[in-house]
């Protein structure tokens, strides 16, 4: 019996053994690593960075976009035997204003001139777009092709307004040429490429991000600037600005005056919308309105007890413009354009130049909260051409009155409306000085600006000044209705006390 129990107790110890030898071996055999991978073939799933999704399929690098766009920019060389040339486009005086590429330091500008610019070819008939500013005035354009020829080229159309210029070549075979874009896909932070002639140094090519999307510099009404960091200088105007795809997304016109990495383009689609006009007519025509337009920001819906903050709300009318024989006045505000919603003043300036002059439109507005709809007639839009004059203004306070805004004023005599060529049926009083430490400053309200209303109530004397801000108190919002000499324009400006 002893022995048969000493027996049992032996098997048993054997068979947990060798159970737990067997598990031992199955635990052994899951913690054994996967056979070493040849380097030739690594684990592509684990190491590749994920792929960012685009409107069409991009190119592999940037040297295959420089490889592919190269043939079709050009060199623009421009001369002029005029003693100056003018100047269509005016830039913001202030010191780290934009700069047209081509535009040459004042000290350069007498004498014959001869300036030197880029393009690119967008078809294969040889028709090259540029900016405005590299052919304006010239005499005898030439255009140097990437295979060395220099052909010269025919001045087909231009715009001043946005800076657009269209020219043509003739050549006895097809010409490679670049791919429009469509600019309105663009995004902030894309990467973007610049082919261009900076300082005579031919098909440079450099490379940056966009910055940002519908930058304002000349002309509030039409300017919709995109911005990239790509390294681009003087010689670069008119070349393409280009995204990873290899299609031209706009046209490199200006640069800060203070960093080279600052940069601005056309956006390629507004020149798209002109070139019929351009190939047919030689000009742009736009309808227009005769109307000085402003957004609506909350401030000014506040001070203005304006029911929406949606639509363009007029500021001036152009005396003997559509605007006013349709009876438009300042502080309507147009919300609709035959029916089509208006929500910041830029849709409205859209829409009615993209229409052609003659035609007719019907704005529907509100006018002290009233709804109302006006016929208008479109005319054409004018070209500037000229710059206005400097104002120069050393008009010495003769109140301190409005120190709550940050300002001083003073009446207007039969001197200053003289010095200023104002109108003679002008009424106001005449910033005198602005406190750079104060809410108009912050404004942007300028000495030598007339104020002629504070919350639509008529400022005709230092008197009527001193009432309409007499109970100003911090945090109170004034709308301040101006007439601006260098313009001539109208404008309104929120300013908001501390």
């Amino acid at each position: 019996m002893v022995r048969m129990a000493r027996r049992f107790v032996l098997v048993t110890v054997c068979l947990v053994a060798t159970v737990g030898f067997l598990i031992g071996l199955i635990v052994a055999g899951s913690l054994t690593p996967a056979p070493a991978q040849s380097a030739t073939t690594p684990n592509v799933t684990a190491l590749r960075p994920a792929r960012l999704t685009t409107s069409g399929p991009a190119v592999a690098s940037f040297a295959d976009v420089a490889e592919q766009l190269n043939p079709a920019v050009v060199n623009i060389d421009a001369t002029s035997r005029a003693a100056t040339r003018p100047r269509a486009r005016t830039a913001n005086p202030l010191p780290d204003s934009p700069d047209l590429f081509g535009r040459p330091p004042e000290r350069e500008r007498q004498g014959p001139r001869r300036g030197t610019g880029t393009g690119f070819i967008i078809d294969g008939d040889g028709f090259i777009l540029t900016n405005h500013h590299v052919i304006e005035g010239a005499d005898r354009i030439t255009v140097r092709l990437a295979d060395g020829r220099s052909l010269r080229a025919e001045r087909i159309g231009s715009d001043p307004d946005t800076d657009i210029a269209l020219i043509k070549v003739s050549s006895p075979r097809p010409l490679p040429h670049a791919i429009l874009g469509d600019s309105d896909t663009l995004r902030v932070g894309e990467w973007v490429l610049a082919i261009g002639n900076p300082l005579a140094y031919e098909h440079t090519v450099t490379v940056g991000v966009v910055s940002f999307i519908g930058r304002k510099l000349f002309d509030s009404s039409l300017d919709r600037y995109i911005q990239t960091d790509a390294a681009i200088n003087f010689g670069n105007s008119g070349g393409p600005l280009i995204n990873s795809r290899g299609e031209v997304i706009g046209i490199n016109a200006a640069i800060s005056s203070r960093a080279s990495n600052i940069g601005f383009a056309v956006p390629i689609n507004q020149a798209s919308l002109i070139l019929p006009q351009l190939r047919e007519m030689g000009r742009v025509s736009r309808g227009y309105i005769g109307v000085a337009l402003r957004d609506v920001d909350p401030d000014l819906q506040r001070s203005l007890g304006l029911s929406s903050s949606s639509g363009a709300l007029v500021q001036d009318v152009t005396a003997g413009s559509p605007g006013a024989r349709a009876g438009l006045r300042p502080y309507d505000l147009i919300v609709a354009v035959d029916g089509k919603q208006v929500v910041r003043n830029d849709e409205l300036i859209q829409l009615v130049s993209a229409r052609q002059p003659g035609t007719s439109a019907t704005l529907q507005i509100l006018r002290d909260g009233r709804p109302m709809n006006v016929a208008v007639k479109l005319a054409e839009r004018p070209v500037r051409t000229t710059e206005p004059d400097e104002v120069v203004e050393n008009a010495r306070p003769t109140s301190r009155t409005g120190s709550v805004l940050g300002m001083l004023v003073r009446e207007i005599d039969v001197e200053l409306a003289a010095r200023f060529n104002l109108p003679k049926d002008l009424q106001g009083v005449v910033v005198s000085r602005v406190d750079p430490m104060g809410p108009a400053f912050d404004a942007e309200i300028e000495r030598g600006n007339i104020l002629l209303e504070i919350n639509r109530q008529p400022v005709h004397s230092i008197d009527d000044f001193r009432r309409l801000t007499a109970n100003a108190r911090s945090g109170e919002v004034l709308a301040l209705y101006l007439f601006k000499p260098e313009g001539p324009s109208r404008e309104l400006r929120t300013v908001k006390i501390d």
